[in-house]
């Protein structure tokens, strides 16, 4: 279990084929700021049905993609 699974489990629930969400939403679903550890952890996210897309830090964003 990693420090991002409560995240992992908030994309999996998703029905969107691609959606976005800001750092701050992100850090409303883990309770803590995402960090550089979240490159290490994102592959975890396939197992969720999800992947990671584009990580934009100017526009403080994440785009998650649904594995298909």
């Amino acid at each position: 279990m990693s420090k991002y699974n409560a995240l992992w489990e908030f994309v999996g629930k998703k029905e969107e084929t691609t959606f976005q969400l800001s750092f701050e939403q992100i850090q409303d679903v883990l309770g803590f700021e995402i960090d550089h550890s979240f490159l290490n952890y994102k592959k975890e996210l396939t197992e969720y049905g999800y992947q990671v897309g584009k990580i934009s830090l100017k526009g403080k964003t994440v785009i998650f993609n649904k594995i298909v």
